[in-house]
């Protein structure tokens, strides 16, 4: 049984789905694939208990530098530092 049947923000409709989701840990960015239960009507992501503890162990490796069985995927950049656009 899954653990909403319906979103709990607007109760639209839940489908499975494989998403991106963006990793912040120490000064580094993770970008993973995952399945996520998604609202068809808010777009709201319902992630598994599972799921959400590897993204803290991905947080912890990124905030540790620990990136080695990591792949690197291009560079970062910051625009407009002190400055709000």
């Amino acid at each position: 049984m899954e653990p909403f049947e319906k979103c709990p923000v607007c109760s639209g409709k839940l489908n499975k789905r494989k998403v991106e989701k963006l990793l912040r840990g120490g000064n580094s960015t993770a970008s993973v694939m995952v399945f996520a239960d998604v609202c068809m009507h808010c777009g709201e992501r319902l992630y598994s208990q599972d799921v959400v503890q590897k993204f803290e162990q991905i947080r912890a490796k990124l905030a540790q530098q620990d990136t080695s069985e990591f792949v690197e995927a291009g560079k970062a950049y910051q625009i407009a530092r002190n400055r709000i656009l």
